[in-house]
This record gives structure tokens, C-alpha cells and sequence, in this order.
């Protein structure tokens, strides 16, 4: 055999072509190439950028979708609650006008209210609300002492929000003053009370709202004048859930 064979029998067995790179006539290497089709193979950096990009795809589609579905829970549900022992329930009788005895259609937001008569108590409020001379209610209310009365059960409308008393839990906050702002004490038990009907519900501090935002009446009137109070309430209330 001649020494020209013999260069090219050694070549053709160098460790370059077993292990997959190609000499590049300069005593280096080319990247990897595949020795059963002779193509480059993918960059490792380049597969790890592509999965990566993947993932963040997916990832997004996917917090859309969750956006886009419905938050919220039916009236069936609300039905079966176990109401907790910090909250008094004294549920007012079906008269038509305060309680009418129609089922939620769903529940999509929870709507904050102040009662509009300064001083006056949580149990005042609900023995108003269960008079022949009522016309409103709400499904709680909430006294200057923090105290927690439930008047309508959570799978029925409320007559305290307008059009949207076919799909809101309502919250009645006392006040001592004129001003609006609520004690505390009352404070607390709203963020406590709205935190945990946020749970039960699958809802978010988001779906928590004045009733200002339905009708454009100054109610709760302290938190419509002072945007900041409002949003603080949020966050706390958010932080709680």
C-alpha cells in the first residue's frame, strides 16, 4: 500500500470523523456534524433558547385564557356555605320589597355601601331593613364596633344595588359621622368579611366595588371623595384574601 493510501486510511479513521466534526483544513474543527447525513447539528444554546421561548408562550396563553373565564361562584354553591360564628346571622323575612326571595344569578362582585345615617347601629340598620316601611336591604351589615350581621342568605338578591342586585353580595358599613368614614373597627370586619367572600366566591380584590361604580351615587360616600382610601381599602382587603 502505498504512503498516499495510507494517509487517506487514517484520515477517513481520525478521531474528528468518529466523533462527528469535520477538520476545517487548519489543524482546527467545525462544529458537529451529523455523520450519517452530513448536516450540521443544532446548537445546544440555540435548542435551550427555542424551549425557553416556548414556555414563555405557553405561559402567557395560558394567563390569558384564565383572564377570560368567568370568576365568581352560582347560587347553588352560595346555598351549601357554612357561614363562620364571627358573623351574626339574622336572616329578615321575606316580604316581597326588602327580601324578595330571588336566587343570585350569579355572584360577580362584591358592592360596598355606608349606610347614610351617622351614629346609628348594626342592629338598628337590620331591624329597619325587616319593617313594613323598607324597601332596601343589604346581605350584611356592619356596626361601628365592628360587629357583623348577615340579613339576606348569600344565594338570594339583595335590594341595595340597582340592576346589579341579580349578581353581587352587598355590604352595609355604619358610620359615626357625616363624613362617611368608617370606624376601625368597622374597617377590620369589612376587610375580614370581603376577604372571605372573595374565597368562597373565586373572586379578587378587582371584583370588590362601590356602589358609586354601579349608579354613580356617592356611596360609601368617604370612599368616593378620597380615591386613596379606596384604593388602601383594596390592597388590605387584597392582602387578606
Amino acid at each position: 500500500m502505498s504512503d498516499r493510501n495510507q494517509k487517506q486510511t487514517v484520515a477517513y479513521s481520525s478521531p474528528d470523523t468518529d466523533s462527528g466534526y469535520r477538520s476545517n483544513g487548519r489543524g482546527g474543527k467545525d462544529r458537529k456534524y451529523s455523520r450519517s447525513s452530513g448536516r450540521k447539528m443544532p446548537d445546544r444554546s440555540a435548542r435551550t433558547a427555542k424551549l425557553l421561548l416556548i414556555l414563555i408562550a405557553v405561559a402567557v396563553v395560558g394567563k390569558t385564557a384564565a383572564a377570560l373565564l368567568p370568576s365568581g361562584a352560582d347560587a347553588g354553591y352560595l346555598g351549601s356555605v357554612t357561614v363562620p360564628d364571627w358573623i351574626d346571622v339574622q336572616i329578615i323575612e321575606t316580604d316581597g320589597a326588602s327580601r324578595r326571595g330571588e336566587n343570585l344569578s350569579r355572584l360577580s362582585d362584591i358592592v360596598i355601601h355606608y349606610v347614610g345615617n351617622p351614629g346609628t347601629t348594626a342592629q338598628q340598620n337590620r331591624d329597619y331593613f325587616n319593617s313594613p316601611e323598607s324597601n332596601v336591604s343589604s346581605h350584611f351589615v356592619i356596626g361601628l364596633e365592628g360587629e357583623i350581621i348577615q340579613c339576606i342568605p348569600l344565594n338570594e338578591i339583595s335590594s341595595a344595588s340597582n340592576d346589579r342586585n341579580r349578581d353581587t353580595i352587598s355590604i352595609e358599613v355604619c358610620h359615626p359621622d357625616a363624613s362617611g368614614k368608617f370606624t376601625d373597627a368597622s374597617y377590620r370586619s369589612l376587610v375580614r368579611l370581603t376577604a372571605w367572600l372573595c374565597g368562597i366566591g373565586d373572586l379578587r380584590s378587582s371584583n370588590v366595588i362601590r356602589h358609586y361604580d354601579i349608579t354613580g351615587k356617592l356611596c360609601p360616600l368617604y370612599y368616593v371623595e378620597h380615591e386613596d382610601a379606596w384604593e388602601q381599602l383594596k390592597t388590605d382587603i387584597a392582602r387578606a384574601i
